[in-house]
């Protein structure tokens, strides 16, 4: 049995069409564009109405990005790692397991995929790869997320991984005059032991249901239909309160 999660070990986890390693300071303007996306900041509960502008950006806000993501390896209690796509080598987005539970070995899962990774079943493979190092190395139970109703595309990426909708938190989101549910999915580690990220209802026809073992690499610096992101939050922890599409 696990006692601990160890987070100070911050992995490559290869695939075959993402990577998922530390960030670099060459990520960033990959991250900035999808956080600057209008649908990422729709579908991820950022913006309030389609008639939203984007400000202009903020050097002193791309500051304060550039510091949070340079400190992202000195985390003792989350991952995040950037994601990159094997044919290209470009950082296309993140995934991270972040709210540590000790006490219930738990973590939330979110993942913020860019324009140019989405579409292509990226976002699938890398909730496959952090979600399974969360049960096989850092012996987490139960890994949950949120993702609102209108985003259907990234809800349907969950399940292919093998999360389960458990709940609703209804009309959580004010979206111009309508209001938003979210579905709040999970899976445990037992689910996850079965399947190994592939139940059987994301399984084409003629598979075996058998799953490609997970391929660490150092701790060092399928499908189409990926998801964007989770529901929008503000960071956790000291860093700046600005609203971003993702939850930090």
């Amino acid at each position: 049995m696990f006692e601990s999660a160890d987070f100070s070990i911050k992995p490559t986890l290869t695939g075959t069409r993402v990577v998922l390693r530390p960030f670099i300071s060459e990520d960033l303007d990959a991250i900035l564009t999808a956080l600057r996306d209008p649908d990422v900041r729709r579908l991820t509960g950022s913006v309030h109405d389609d008639t939203t502008e984007i400000t202009p950006e903020d050097p002193a806000e791309t500051r304060r990005l550039r510091d949070w993501y340079a400190t992202r390896e000195a985390q003792p209690d989350r991952l995040d790692l950037a994601i990159v796509e094997v044919a290209t080598a470009r950082c296309v987005g993140e995934a991270v397991l972040n709210q540590w539970d000790p006490g219930n070995r738990s973590c939330n899962f979110r993942i913020l995929i860019g324009p140019g990774g989405q579409g292509r079943g990226l976002g699938t493979e890398a909730t496959r790869l952090i979600v399974g190092y969360g049960f096989e190395t850092l012996g987490l139970h139960r890994i949950s997320l949120e993702v609102y109703a209108f985003n259907p595309r990234a809800r349907r990426s969950y399940e292919k991984a093998g999360f389960r909708p458990e709940g609703v938190l209804r009309e959580s989101l004010r979206y111009g005059d309508r209001w938003i549910d979210a579905t709040v999915m999970s899976i445990l580690a037992r689910e996850w032991a079965e399947h190994r990220g592939y139940p059987e209802s994301a399984q084409p026809a003629g598979e075996s249901g058998q799953a490609p073992r997970l391929q660490e690499v150092g701790d060092g610096g399928g499908d189409s239909g990926d998801g964007i992101g989770q529901v929008g939050r503000n960071r956790e922890g000291g860093s700046p309160r600005r609203r971003h599409p993702v939850r930090r």
